[in-house]
């Protein structure tokens, strides 16, 4: 017997559930064609092209999960309901827009995602009320999931430390969260793991792992540092960041060299 479909759940509350990806199209077509419109209407010939958009895919979970900007819009659809996220790659200079519906504020339903270096049309989507913005966090390199989100003493003191130590042309703590995305796969397929204590007594656990980026010569490495629980030998998640600095990746290599397998999954802090 085949297995029956699970039904597409937007927002259960105002009754969006679909049996299929054609029933949830068609419902949201009017406000794709509205946005799409407003789009190319918008857009300059020196833009990126549109035939060059499905290169810049892979952007859309990184933009949505590390926004520079988000905007609440409840004029341009008829759902009254459209949230503008916008992240800049300063890596790359240029703009990623997505227009996305909001369920209990998280995106649910992306309309449409674009590429762009045009400054002026990235400000004409900077409308209605804005509901997030990274540069007015107090730490610029405070991921989601770590201790410096909760203004944590112990993260906090650690990580200005950090700061101190890097050289002058490192990665700029502004791009941190460019590379967040690294973080996962350095905890999880770390290729060392040191662990330490500090002076005040804590056990502390650097997961170090390099990537190798296209088009770069340089080798990047990404650090994540947690604090151990020695009772259960879990993890909390203190801070990570980005560095090509060989020397500042040596100063996290003390203490005691562990493997992988003797550590069990950090703990969501």
């Amino acid at each position: 017997m085949a297995e029956k479909s699970k039904d597409i759940i937007i927002d259960k509350d105002k009754g969006l559930v679909f049996k299929t990806e054609d029933q949830l199209y068609d419902f949201f077509a009017d406000d794709i064609k509205i946005l799409e419109k407003e789009l190319f209407s918008l857009r300059t010939e020196s833009d990126i092209a549109e035939t060059d958009f499905v290169k810049y895919e892979k952007n859309l979970d990184m933009l949505i999960e590390y926004p520079d900007e988000v905007w609440e819009d409840t004029e341009s659809t008829k759902q009254k309901n459209l949230a503008v996220f916008i992240k800049y790659f300063k890596d790359k200079n240029y703009y990623h827009i997505a227009l996305a519906y909001l369920t209990d504020d998280i995106p649910s339903f992306v309309y449409l995602h674009f590429p762009t270096t045009d400054d002026k049309l990235v400000d004409k989507y900077r409308k209605g009320h804005l509901i997030y913005d990274r540069q007015s966090d107090a730490i610029l390199g405070a991921i989601e999931g770590d201790s410096l989100t909760e203004d944590d003493s112990l993260s906090r003191g650690l990580y200005e430390a950090m700061l101190k130590l890097r050289s002058d042309d490192d990665i700029k703590e502004e791009y941190f969260l460019d590379y967040a995305g690294f973080r996962e796969e350095s905890i999880e397929q770390a290729d060392e793991i040191w662990r330490s204590n500090n002076s005040a007594g804590n056990v502390l656990v650097t997961f170090i792992k390099e990537f190798q980026l296209e088009d770069d010569d340089e080798a990047l490495y990404y650090l994540s540092i947690t604090q151990e629980d020695e009772g259960s030998n879990t993890h909390a998640l203190l801070f990570s960041f980005p560095t090509n600095d060989v020397n500042l990746v040596d100063r996290y290599r003390n203490g005691e060299n562990l493997q992988a397998d003797e550590i069990t999954q950090e703990s969501s802090h």
